[in-house]
């Protein structure tokens, strides 16, 4: 996939120690933006994207050529309304859209990165795009926005800069990866390291890809984005173009076909071994820990407003995990409001056409706005 003369890069020149000790400079950061920075630039959210997300948030992805990942929430008087706000979103490093990541070349050997790219976490993610706010003299954003890794990462972002941010929105999110996400995780990276072109991660100088391996890690996190509900009432038991079962192992029902489909298409667009950075970054997450057990202390020394949300069908997110934020939010005292929105779309709501979370994220965001 060629994606250099389609994506924005701001070339981070400041040194960064990472969690696991390796420091890296001189680093790309690949961003989008939608609308305008208001004279005062107060205006800005910084959206964070989840696990197979990128920057291209709403609109035409010019290399996938498919719709942005939260078009429904963002754009001209949505949710994210890109007429009263600045909206920045960045590639992850770790990711595969252009910012820094184990597809890249090392300088000192001149052969690409593969498993030899030092392990990111999600602070690590938000240490680099914080530069993303000198580079547009913004000195606080009106908002820190995401979902799923992206809410990991909104969190992260308050508790390393109390002061960057007046509003705080983490969706379907939780503030340690439970051990059924990390077992879930392990399970895709393994699919991945069992298909033969993997290499080790040197599949990428082999000119192979470990496509079955990425594909099979798709479908098994794909139903882990849906519910039982929601699955019955898509698909239940309908065979796939057939009036009978053909007594073998093709896609007998539709269901079976559509994962496989979610599979194939997956593998056009992510690399494999990003996959496995960030879904570890992901399973390193733990903000209770690294506050020695007390989740309120991560937020002490915010003054932000902060709005959670959460899905009645999130499994992998569920609701208690979003409430355990919020307790320890109001154990200090802090600003916070919480709704559980009620879908049966699973953990993907936050994504899709849910019209009461669109609703009350605009309401959320555009009353804030007037307030401040």
């Amino acid at each position: 996939m060629n994606i250099k003369e389609n994506i924005k890069t701001l070339v981070i020149k400041k040194p960064l120690k990472l969690d696991c000790g390796k420091t890296i400079n001189n680093f790309p950061l690949a961003y989008e933006t939608y609308g305008s920075l208001n004279k005062n630039k107060d205006n800005a959210i910084l959206v964070f994207h989840a696990l197979t997300g990128d920057q291209f948030v709403t609109g035409i992805n010019p290399v996938t050529k498919k719709d942005g990942w939260w078009s429904y929430a963002v754009g001209p008087n949505k949710s994210i309304d890109t007429n009263k706000y600045f909206v920045i979103c960045a590639n992850v490093i770790g990711g595969c859209m252009g910012s820094f990541g184990p597809s890249h070349k090392n300088p000192d050997t001149n052969k690409i990165y593969g498993t030899d790219f030092p392990v990111i976490t999600i602070n690590d993610m938000v240490n680099a795009q914080v530069n993303l706010l000198d580079h547009f003299e913004i000195k606080k954003l009106f908002s820190v926005v995401g979902g799923s890794m992206g809410g990991m990462q909104v969190l992260q972002f308050i508790s390393n800069y109390p002061d960057k941010a007046s509003t705080v929105v983490p969706i379907a999110c939780t503030s340690s990866h439970s051990a059924q996400n990390i077992a879930f995780n392990e399970l895709g990276r393994q699919a991945i390291a069992s298909d033969h072109n993997w290499s080790d991660g040197k599949y990428l100088s082999n000119n192979t890809l470990p496509d079955k391996g990425l594909s099979v890690a798709r479908m098994a996190a794909h139903i882990t984005y849906l519910s039982k509900k929601g699955l019955q009432e898509k698909f239940g038991r309908k065979l796939q173009e057939r009036d009978a079962l053909k007594f073998g192992f093709d896609a007998d029902f539709q269901i079976e076909s559509y994962l496989r489909y979610q599979g194939s298409v997956f593998v056009d667009r992510f690399d494999a071994n990003s996959y496995l950075y960030i879904t570890r970054a992901m399973d390193y997450f733990d903000l209770v820990k690294q506050f020695d057990g007390n989740l309120s202390n991560a937020f002490k020394k915010t003054k932000a407003k902060f709005f959670v949300i959460s899905f009645t069908s999130d499994w992998l997110y569920p609701t208690q995990e979003n409430k355990d934020i919020v307790i320890a939010l109001n154990a200090i005292g802090a600003d916070v409001g919480f709704v559980e929105i009620k879908s049966d779309k699973g953990h993907d709501s936050f994504l899709l056409d849910v019209p009461d979370f669109l609703k009350t994220l605009k309401n959320f965001l555009d009353k804030s706005y007037i307030k401040r």
